[in-house]
């Protein structure tokens, strides 16, 4: 019976982390370029009873064991693409396909990776991200440029007044990984390479069309409320069930207890 209330509460625990995973996902439901995380869980050892006898004259099938119950073992993120949406503003940008912006961030000496494409050009003329992050790859515009866009190639161009030609100011220069559910999250929809992940391996928009970009949409959140919910109902269902467990074996224990009054 003791073993039961220690087992179930590494269910409650499990299911906890679970419920937390969760909730992370539904208040990202509308960062832009958010991917959502998974909790995967593993059961722990198991205590043998009694093991299977096999001998010259007897042989057991099956012995008797019993679990001690559950472990998280891994946050998994799912980079499935997210719903792309119009947003009319050229310099918002959507990667389609498993590719990384890089840009520029304090303390950082290599350039972090991002999905997020809602750039702005700053003060200086530099092609940011809303934190003021440099995207790698693009030039500084001129005072008088508009009509500032990006190619599918990541090629960046603008105008400028009087001249109808098409001004090219650098390209963007996306990453791809081996691995991207191996990168670590830092905050602001920002991953650093680990070696989990592999290092980045550039684009090569010539040779490899698994990946384009589509200006004026933006990359939405992967999450999908109606699967995180019925997810939270049975999360919550379990963990309601490992509580009950704890609640009978309390009282068999305390049964067990009462047998010599």
């Amino acid at each position: 019976m003791l073993r039961s209330l220690y087992t179930a509460s590494s269910g409650m625990y499990g299911q906890q982390l679970n419920i937390d995973t969760i909730a992370n996902n539904m208040s990202n439901v509308s960062t832009i370029g958010y991917k959502k995380q998974r909790i995967e869980f593993q059961d722990l050892i198991y205590q043998q009873i009694r093991r299977p006898a096999v001998t010259d004259t007897v042989q057991e099938p099956l012995g008797l064991s019993v679990g001690l119950g559950v472990k998280p073992a891994a946050s998994n993120t799912l980079f499935a693409q997210g719903n792309p949406q119009d947003t009319g503003n050229l310099l918002d940008v959507c990667i389609i396909g498993q590719g990384f912006f890089q840009v520029e961030a304090p303390g950082y000496d290599d350039p972090v990776f991002t999905r997020n494409g809602a750039f702005k050009i700053d003060a200086e003329g530099t092609l940011v991200t809303s934190d003021g992050y440099p995207v790698v790859g693009a030039d500084v515009f001129p005072e008088d440029a508009y009509d500032a866009t990006i190619g599918k190639a990541g090629i960046v161009t603008y105008k400028i007044p009087g001249d109808d030609e098409i001004q090219e100011a650098g390209q963007i220069i996306l990453a791809k990984f081996i691995n991207p559910a191996g990168l670590e999250k830092i905050g602001g929809s920002l991953y650093v390479a680990t070696p989990n992940s592999g290092d980045p391996t550039e684009w090569d928009p010539e040779g490899d069309n698994s990946l384009s970009l589509e200006a004026g949409y933006l990359e939405m959140s992967n999450v999908q409320v109606v699967e995180e919910m019925v997810s939270l109902i049975t999360a919550q269902r379990a963990y309601e069930i490992n509580s009950k467990v704890i609640q009978s074996s309390d009282e068999m224990l305390q049964t067990a207890a009462n047998l010599r009054r």
